[in-house]
């Protein structure tokens, strides 16, 4: 069984998908688009005063505030003070209130998307994380998240106000002189064609170096969390250069994507050039022939300027929303994959613990890993699955759990298929230990209660004695609530295997699951937590995995398992006496051949 991919091409544009989501922040998007376009009114119109105080001291009393009715030189200076000051008020209250809202909105939608995409992976079957890679997952969470929160911060507005700006100097320059306005305007069509078809090159490049950027943290990853093992086997060289290798990826596809988006600037350059020495020459005669007012030429000759060279950063613009683009679809893919089906029916109140699995086939991507196991355990009972690895022990204990779905066939819990359960209904029935345990970053009675909104200390004493795990507790500084460190790490192996069991019988559950939950034990540790164990059998089904077959002994029922198939079945006596695949591991085990 796999997933479907995170990288799955999108069906709509990244900007949809993005607005799609940001609904509840539709408003809050409006009024800082809103304070940004008002922020570039008044930013514009210093040009313009500039024209209007050129007008006065050439024309004075013929001047264009003279004609609105103030005649004095003088007074008309007062008055574009007065309007100047009130435009520079404006302006620099737009831009902190553009300011605050873009940023507020960029900090509320990347924390709504950072924790929808964790709710959403949260409800995906595990396998998800393993197909997908975790490495690559976190790249989705973090990095990801982050270049949209960038673009929100800044290259949302810069793109509003672009448009804005030329919107409004455009209205000017056709109202002042439509045939100089068509000559200053004429390199703006080339800009926006080069821009986008930059952007069109620019798109499978971002793509490609977010893919790289998500291999290098899935190998640091994968490092970082086996650093004992490689320093053990004196592996540093071999996984520096590994390092090296998803590096150097990177860094050529984040390469390749700069030498496109470094070209766009000197282009853009060029042709607002040629824009600027139209306005400059053609205004200038017109200007010297009387056709044009001085003040409207030099109003013109800085908005020219003024519309122009912000389509220089378009290159800064069109990297920024590349990038974003590339990672709204990453995000929103994590967000739209698939949930499987999720039951809502519930197991009696009363849960005996009775298991069956009825026929079950199981196939992980094409390749048959249980061949139509039938298996009966009593409430109450313990019984042990053993065998050579890939014999499918482990993937029963993914079907009871419900982390995987069976073919055919079915599982059944007192009697009622789990294919008709609430997962989280099911699971707070059964108690897990594997055999790598996961422990969070918290306290030891945080991890021994964890999963329960309102922890009973009581309960968690009861647990840890049960696990064996009350003395080294005891020990510690800070007792039950001593830290354990990022999973665990501030505890050994066998420490940490007994947190998990004390976790499982914690929850009381009516059926206990173990995966080789003693493996990481000393022998008389283990001995302590199998009497224990084997005093809580009546209360409850117990279901095995163990390669040490010491540890089963008493089980009830012993089941060998070889590629998919039960192969055994019987009590430990009746197994080693059959003289069997059983009796020959057994006699393995003991030293005996």
């Amino acid at each position: 069984m796999t997933s479907a991919p995170i990288s799955a091409p999108a069906a709509r544009h990244p900007l949809r998908r993005l607005f799609r989501y940001a609904r509840p922040y539709r408003r809050d998007a409006a009024l800082a688009s809103l304070y940004s376009v008002l922020n570039k009114v008044f930013d514009v119109l210093p040009e313009a005063l500039i024209g209007v105080a050129v007008d006065i001291v050439v024309n004075q009393r013929d001047s264009f505030l003279a004609r609105m009715g103030v005649a004095e030189p003088l007074h008309q200076l007062l008055l574009l003070t007065g309007i100047t000051v009130l435009v520079w008020l404006c302006e620099s209250t737009f831009e902190y209130l553009y300011a605050l809202k873009w940023r507020r909105l960029a900090q509320d939608l990347q924390h709504e998307l950072r924790l929808a995409a964790y709710s959403h992976l949260q409800a995906l079957p595990p396998d998800f994380v393993t197909d997908a890679r975790s490495g690559r997952l976190m790249a989705v969470l973090n990095e990801d998240v982050h270049q949209i929160e960038r673009f929100l911060n800044t290259g949302a507005n810069d793109l509003i106000q672009v448009t804005v700006s030329a919107s409004l100097i455009g209205t000017v320059f056709f109202l002042l002189t439509a045939d100089l306005a068509a000559l200053a305007f004429l390199p703006i069509p080339l800009i926006l064609v080069g821009a986008f078809w930059f952007q069109k090159k620019l798109a499978p490049r971002y793509a490609a170096a977010r893919e790289a950027a998500a291999a290098v943290s899935d190998r640091l990853n994968n490092n970082l969390a086996g650093i004992a093992t490689i320093k053990a086997y004196t592996a540093e060289a071999q996984e520096f250069e590994r390092v090296r290798g998803v590096s150097d990826t990177y860094r050529a596809r984040n390469a390749e994507a700069i030498r496109f988006a470094a070209a766009i600037t000197p282009v853009i350059r060029m042709a607002v050039l040629a824009g600027f020495v139209a306005t400059l020459l053609y205004g200038g005669w017109k200007a010297l022939s009387g056709e044009l007012g001085i003040g409207a030429y030099s109003a013109l000759v800085f908005l020219t300027q003024r519309l122009l060279w912000p389509l220089t950063r378009l290159a800064d613009m069109t990297d920024l929303y590349q990038r974003a683009m590339a990672s709204v679809n990453r995000v929103m893919d994590l967000i739209d994959a698939p949930l499987p089906p999720l039951p809502s029916g519930s197991l009696p109140e009363l849960v005996r613990g009775e298991v069956r699995f009825a026929d079950v086939r199981l196939s992980y991507d094409a390749r048959r890993v249980l061949h139509g196991v039938d298996l009966a355990i009593p409430a109450g009972h313990t019984v042990a699955l053993v065998g050579p690895t890939g014999g499918g022990k482990s993937s029963l204990l993914r079907l009871l759990l419900g982390f995987v779905a069976p073919e055919s066939g079915r599982v059944c819990v007192d009697g009622v298929d789990i294919a008709g359960l609430d997962p989280a209904h099911l699971r707070r029935h059964i108690g897990y230990v594997a055999q790598d345990p996961f422990l969070t970053d918290a306290s030891i009675a945080d991890n021994i209660a964890y999963g329960d909104a309102e922890p009973d200390r009581a309960r968690i004493a009861r647990a840890a004695e049960l696990a064996q795990a009350a003395e080294f507790i005891a020990a510690l500084p800070q007792g039950v609530d001593s830290p354990v460190g990022e999973r665990g790490s501030r505890l050994s192996g066998g420490q940490r295997q007994r947190i998990a069991i004390a976790r499982a019988l914690y929850r009381d559950p009516a059926i206990l699951v173990l995966d080789e939950a003693t493996s990481a034990v000393d022998n008389e540790t283990e001995a302590a937590i199998q009497s224990a164990l084997r005093a809580l059998t009546g209360e409850r089904t117990t279901l095995i995995v163990a390669h040490r077959l010491s540890t089963v002994r008493h089980a009830h029922a012993i089941h060998v398992m070889e590629a998919g198939r039960i192969v055994e079945s019987g009590s430990h006596d009746e197994l080693v006496a059959r003289g069997g695949t059983y009796a020959a591991l057994w006699r393995l085990q003991m030293g005996e051949g």
